[in-house]
């Protein structure tokens, strides 16, 4: 370990802090938020790291820790000034979210805590990967404030890495407050430690975060640990905020002069100039000299990146979703003699025949392993036939299963995880809106996470409030994210496979009530290269005088009310979408263009449900074609019950859509 490397990166971190809050000052930046009081528990985190072989998942106030790493000054600069060659985002972001792929620093976020999770997939992906005679790791790193130890995903990732002995260590740099809150309303007794109690093997280490040596030996200690395969630990790290939480903050509303004074004596830069005079390690005069030099440095790196020009317009767009095109329609038929397969066979066969061909490929989630195989027994036989460490059950926690998901994939695994009902995966929210589909933009095309997320959905099984729910709607409104809902076991089949092979997140949602109809068999192609292609549509029956564009369990009630309205002389055509993001508009358009009539059917709460976005589209390109207003047949806005007959008031019915129909061709 080199003192004076150490100092320079620390000091080099607070002359960074005072520069960024000058421009900030001259008008020339927009926000800003501080490591000062944080530098020497970050240097020693960096300092005990392995670059370019380790992993860090930081949070916005770790820059020492990043400069630590491998980070420059200029990179700093330039995503606080908003300029094209930031490393972290290309100022997609903020300042202070720190990535860098060259460095293993995957591209941070707002949200506090998120992060956690993500680090557990990252520490996973090291185990996963490790050989049976290893005795060293990769050792993952995340960090965060005190304030973050108050989320749920914290909680739920000390349980998953204490739950595999995961390779992880936990830095809080605890400040003793959040914003404006201070750790005593966030924590019993104001204590952080506490928390690890309750987690079998994991490490507790508490450490004055301010002194450097003291820092230095807790974080080798939690380091070598992990390095050994012996465990995560979680270091609590007592430092100072020495500026407000961020440029937008006044901390004098809250905090007396006395408690700012108190932290000032606490300065770890103070304390690390008194220990290298002390040690004999620097002179005054050294020090005074390595202080101009660091000064000057900045302030010359600043002016460099002053004249480094924004990001254009015209790049605004760019890495929303990955660039692979979509596979050509297929040429592949299944061969007259293969066995129809009901829709959850399929979803069987695809997981299979995909993991036989990626090892990388890992399938997991709730119920999912073993004898049981998930709860519609579409992973059934995966275990056996794959392996314990890659079919296997995750906690009961849907916000864990994505957040370690994200850290797979990042590593360079294909998960594949199942949220067992679309009810339940609203607690997961934040790492799908927030994390998941934002990863590759938010890099700037430095980190992607091409996950798919297996959803049952839908009604029409009398499961009450909280197993029937629609959810396309929802998640359709996130960009850089596809999402399927197929009606039949050809293409559940076709799209899954694609989705797997794919470089983007999906959310691929398998309606419940179709998994074992007869009505939703197909015959499957005995062809490894089958495919089917997103935003993709299909003409399920063709017609001239009404178009029926809908998806999911209702394709079939459209069939049947079509058959019914042929005996009064009505031709209807049925649009089956199968793709809901991206969206194959075209072939509407081509319906609509020679019906004249759309009739759009969607199970979901009828207001603001995704058939709300194609009516909007339709009535914004369509107008001229259209004979008649656009016409939606949805569910009611109400929640789903339970029984067969309140159940039956609230879904779409083949008699409303029959009622629908006729007042749509009689206009």
């Amino acid at each position: 370990m080199d003192p004076i490397r150490a100092y320079r990166l620390m000091y080099m971190s607070r002359v960074l802090d005072k520069k960024m809050g000058n421009l900030l000052k001259q008008g020339k930046s927009f926000f800003h938020i501080g490591a000062m009081g944080h530098e020497a528990v970050q240097v020693a985190a960096g300092l005990n790291m392995k670059v370019k072989t380790d992993w860090l998942f930081p949070y916005y106030r770790d820059q020492a820790l990043c400069l630590t790493l491998g980070m420059t000054p200029q990179d700093v600069l330039l995503g606080f000034l908003g300029k094209a060659g930031d490393p972290s985002s290309g100022s997609r972001q903020m300042p202070q979210h720190f990535g860098h792929s060259a460095y293993n620093i995957p591209s941070s976020s707002s949200p506090t805590g998120s992060q956690y999770l993500q680090a557990v997939g990252c520490a996973l992906a090291t185990k996963m990967n490790a050989k049976k005679s290893q005795k060293e790791f990769e050792v993952t790193v995340v960090c965060s404030g005190d304030g973050t130890t108050s989320q749920g995903d914290f909680h739920e990732a000390l349980n998953w890495a204490s739950r595999d002995a995961l390779p992880v260590v936990f830095l809080i740099e605890n400040n003793g407050y959040a914003i404006s809150v201070p750790l005593i309303e966030q924590r019993a007794k104001g204590q952080v430690g506490n928390l690890a109690h309750g987690y079998h093997g994991l490490e507790l280490i508490e450490v004055d975060g301010c002194h450097f040596a003291e820092s230095m030996a807790a974080m080798k200690k939690a380091i070598t640990r992990a390095r050994r395969g012996e465990g995560p630990s979680l270091v609590d790290a007592s430092v100072v905020r020495l500026l407000p939480h961020s440029s937008s903050d006044d901390q004098r509303k809250y905090r007396v002069e006395e408690e700012l004074a108190k932290d000032v004596k606490r300065d770890p830069i103070d304390h690390m100039r008194a220990w290298l005079l002390e040690g004999k390690y620097l002179s005054k005069a050294e020090l005074a000299d390595l202080d101009k030099a660091i000064e000057k440095e900045v302030s010359d790196v600043a002016d460099e990146a002053e004249a480094v020009p924004p990001p254009t317009a015209e790049t605004a767009l760019l890495y929303v979703s990955s660039e692979t095109p979509e596979p050509e329609v297929p040429q592949i038929e299944a061969k007259p003699d293969a066995q129809d397969i009901v829709l959850v066979d399929a979803i069987n066969r695809a997981l299979d025949e995909e993991m036989r061909t990626n090892p990388k490929m890992l399938v997991f989630g709730q119920d999912v392993a073993k004898g049981k195989g998930g709860v519609f027994t579409a992973t059934r036989g995966l275990t056996e036939k794959h392996g314990i460490n890659r079919c296997f059950n995750a906690p009961l926690a849907e916000s864990s299963i994505v957040g370690v998901a994200i850290g797979l994939a990042l590593r360079g695994y294909k998960p594949v995880a199942e949220i067992q009902f679309g009810d339940y995966i609203w607690t997961a929210m934040n790492q799908i809106r927030n994390e998941l589909v934002t990863m590759r933009y938010r890099s700037n095309n430095m980190f992607a996470c091409p996950t798919v997320l297996r959803v049952p959905v839908g009604g029409y099984i009398h499961g009450g409030l909280c197993h029937s729910q629609n959810i396309e709607a929802t998640f359709s409104h996130f960009p850089g994210l596809k999402i399927a809902l197929p009606s039949n076991a050809y293409d559940a089949y076709g799209l899954l496979k694609t989705a797997i092979r794919g470089e983007d997140p999906v959310l691929f949602l398998e309606h419940k009530a179709l998994y074992r109809q007869n009505f939703a068999k197909s015959k499957l192609p005995d062809d490894p290269k089958f495919m089917l292609p997103f935003g993709r549509g299909r003409v399920a029956r063709p017609g001239t005088d009404l178009t029926i564009i809908t998806y999911g369990a209702l394709v079939y009630r459209s069939l049947e009310a079509a058959r019914l309205l042929e005996a009064d002389d009505v031709s209807v055509e049925v649009l089956d979408l199968v793709s809901i993001r991206p969206l194959d508009f075209e072939l509407i358009r081509k319906s609509i263009a020679k019906t004249s009539r759309a009739l759009v059917l969607y199970e979901d709460v009828k207001f603001m449900g995704f058939g709300a976005e194609i009516s909007a589209q339709i009535a914004e390109s369509c107008f001229e074609l259209l004979d008649a207003p656009i016409m939606r047949v949805a569910g009611a806005d109400s929640p789903i019950p339970y029984a067969q007959q309140l159940e039956e008031a609230v879904l779409p019915q083949v008699k409303g859509i029959v009622e629908g129909a006729k007042k749509l061709v009689n206009y």
